[in-house]
């Protein structure tokens, strides 16, 4: 038993915008049962672009019922029956947000008409509710008011019931099937192809534009877990819209996969990441040189072009580093070759103080060959693999030599200190 839904709203996400219209059409797998519709008042403006494209105005919403006066009707209707939707993530996230408001929860099994006609019947140019039903002849009589789009689409699902030959309905909503809960464009053969193991993932558009950038220590569950709640806001709505298909880089652990991701984030710049994009220290020590050519150091924040010293989180935190740096004052007869040979000295003591290392990351799983990653007087080099075999040098040149240079950054960085405490690595000291 099947509830055809479609809504009009004010807006492209569940989380602060309303439904003005919602349509329900009863089908028992064969035909057409009833068919019902309701103007709703979402309790806020409608824009008028929303108005210019369905035709309903605040005007006419303005004497219908809230949300809360018609939700015992509408979970009666939808409780016993499978919820089918054109693009369903997007009608289900409001009618379920809207439903738990009023003090009801929806356990329905969803059914996206994309992805079912997809595998139907392939090959349209086009899934779009108007595309596909003008390439199979179906009229839409009210195009963009709810009960015209949900009669149309139950149109389309009898057409597709008719036509499923291969049994792919009953498969579908067999059990927690991938196709319940998948952005509408999103293959499901692109889930079914993710390893239980660590990696990082892309989320590609319709144009095979990089969209999303994650790391997982298990792809198959991390990917996974992205479609399995039906989160109202934009951010997660546009993606589910524009996600076409997912491609993914296997790693050694979760500590390459997190460098790897990094590195992906800052080289792609993918518009739905927000970690990592802004991610650095956020004070430097800088040098520059006064009117009377002495060389200075100060912590100012960081500089986008120009390279620190050394980095900070916190502003006392590099002024107590400089103090224990440049503990003598100035003598004010000093000669500036003196005291600037002085800072130099200072600023040198700084790179030779930071460690050069490299980390041996050992899994039992692996037994052939180690992750190792190198650092280089302070600053992230690069990361690759070594054999177990192989005898370890403790020569920085060897490791340069076998393993892949990469950017450096503070996050990454950050990254390496704190695992290098872990009991699986092993930190083997290096010399020039």
């Amino acid at each position: 038993m099947f509830a055809i839904i479609d809504i009009e709203t004010t807006g492209g996400f569940a989380n602060g915008n309303g439904i003005t219209e919602i349509a329900i059409v009863l089908h028992d797998g064969q035909q057409v049962e009833r068919a019902y519709s309701w103007l709703v008042n979402p309790g806020q403006a409608i824009p008028r672009y929303i108005t210019a494209l369905t035709g309903i105005s605040d005007e006419m919403v303005a004497s219908a019922p809230r949300f809360e006066a018609i939700a015992a009707e509408l979970f009666e209707l939808l409780k016993d029956r499978v919820f089918v939707a054109h693009n369903v993530n997007f009608d289900y996230s409001f009618v379920r947000q809207q439903l738990q408001q009023a003090g009801y929860e929806l356990p329905a099994k969803k059914l996206c008409t994309v992805r079912l006609a997809r595998k139907i019947l392939p090959g349209h140019q086009s899934y779009s509710l108007g595309n596909l039903c003008r390439s199979l002849g179906i009229n839409i009589e009210n195009r963009h008011r709810a009960l015209g789009d949900a009669q149309a689409t139950a149109t389309l699902f009898s057409l597709l019931v008719k036509a499923d030959t291969e049994k792919v309905l009953a498969k579908m909503l067999k059990g927690k099937n991938a196709d319940q809960f998948l952005p509408p464009h999103l293959p499901a053969e692109c889930l079914l192809q993710l390893p239980d193991a660590p990696g990082v993932y892309y989320f590609e558009n319709q144009k095979k534009e990089v969209i999303y950038v994650g790391k997982a220590i298990s792809l198959k569950k991390r990917v996974r877990s992205h479609f399995s709640n039906n989160d109202g806001s934009r951010r997660k709505q546009e993606l589910m819209r524009q996600v076409y298909n997912i491609r993914f880089t296997l790693c050694y652990s979760e500590l390459m996969s997190l460098i790897l991701e990094s590195h992906e984030i800052k080289r792609l710049w993918p518009v739905f990441n927000r970690s990592q994009k802004r991610f650095q220290h956020k004070f430097g020590l800088y040098r520059y040189e006064d009117n009377g050519g002495f060389t200075r150091l100060t912590i100012e924040k960081r500089r986008k072009y120009l390279p620190a010293i050394y980095t900070f989180d916190y502003m006392p935190e590099g002024v107590n580093y400089l103090r224990k740096l440049v503990p003598e004052q100035q003598d004010l007869q000093e000669p500036v070759a003196l005291y600037n040979a002085r800072i130099e000295e200072a600023i040198e003591r700084i790179t030779q103080s930071l460690p050069s290392f490299v980390l041996l990351e050992k899994d039992p799983l692996q037994p052939v060959q180690w992750a190792a990653y190198l650092l280089e007087k302070g600053k992230f080099w690069g990361m690759g693999y070594v054999s177990k075999s192989v005898e370890l040098s403790t020569n920085i040149d060897y490791w340069k030599q076998i393993l892949e240079a990469s950017p450096d950054n503070d996050y990454i960085r950050g990254l390496v200190y704190q695992f290098a405490t872990k009991k699986s690595i092993l930190r083997l000291d290096l010399h020039s």
